[in-house]
């Protein structure tokens, strides 16, 4: 039997902590206990998979892209439609890209998911906040240790052009960017043929039900049925926990068990 623990997202500038560039009320707690449940099922995961928020300083969900139509500076938490855009209210700050931005957003909405929602700058590739809460870390890196082998990580976000969520495939698949497309290696080691797949990271209300959502499509029912969410180590963006609701609400139509952690230890 093959045992998996797959970590969204586990990163310091989500975690309610001080210098923290977006964090989730609750996230330390999470990853706190996330930590108690490795420790304790360590000998027995097989794989551990870790998914990384990881973008530049400017990109299409940033305030650092956008503009009003006044020249000033765009508030995070601002959502913006592609009909905004079109009537001048909002715009990319560099001009000669108004075109594929204006595209980007009417074909992330006609896809009914999400809106573009404008974020603090958070999880840039080579700072304190990319990097994977601390406790959580020196969890991992014992695994590592007592397994001779490194995790899985993943990295995604890194197209300025397209959000991403998912550590499947991004919002927006680009053509000219595989990193934006299914990701192939990480669907296939997710996968709990014969053992569970345990779930876990930040946030409940966005990165963990999207990336379960692509996963859930990939999978096989007897697959879905053989994962389990940790509810107590994930919390959703404030503002957004009837989205985390809806996501433990959908995983358990699929045939998925939402436990907590000293719950799931049972299974092992």
């Amino acid at each position: 039997m093959s045992t998996r623990l797959l970590i969204i997202d586990p990163q310091n500038d989500f975690c309610d902590i001080a210098d923290a560039a977006l964090p989730v009320t609750g996230a330390q707690a999470d990853l706190n206990r996330l930590q108690a449940f490795l420790r304790s099922a360590r000998a027995r995961i097989d794989e551990v998979i870790v998914t990384l928020d990881s973008h530049p300083t400017v990109a299409i969900e940033r305030p650092t892209f956008w503009r009003k139509s006044d020249g000033s500076e765009v508030s995070a938490f601002t959502e913006i439609t592609a009909a905004e855009v079109q009537a001048g209210k909002y715009a990319p700050r560099d001009s000669s890209i108004n075109e594929d931005v204006l595209r980007y957003l009417q074909e992330l909405e006609a896809g009914g998911r999400y809106r573009l929602m404008v974020w603090p700058v958070h999880c840039v590739i080579g700072t304190w906040g990319h990097n994977i809460y601390p406790a959580l870390a020196g969890e991992i890196a014992q695994w590592e240790i007592d397994h001779q082998r490194g995790c899985f990580k993943v990295m995604k976000g890194m197209n300025p052009m397209t959000e991403q969520y998912s550590a499947v495939r991004a919002e927006v698949p680009r053509a000219d960017d595989p990193r934006t497309q299914n990701n192939h290696e990480l669907i296939e080691r997710a996968r709990p043929t014969n053992g569970f797949l345990f779930v876990a990271g930040e946030a409940a209300s966005h990165c963990v039900a999207a990336t379960l959502t692509h996963l859930f499509e990939e999978m096989s029912e007897a697959e879905r049925k053989r994962t389990v969410i940790l509810r107590d180590c994930m919390s959703p963006v404030a503002g957004f926990e009837t989205h985390a609701a809806r996501f433990f609400e959908y995983a358990s139509s699929q045939g998925a068990l939402v436990l907590t952690h000293t719950e799931a230890l049972q299974l092992l």
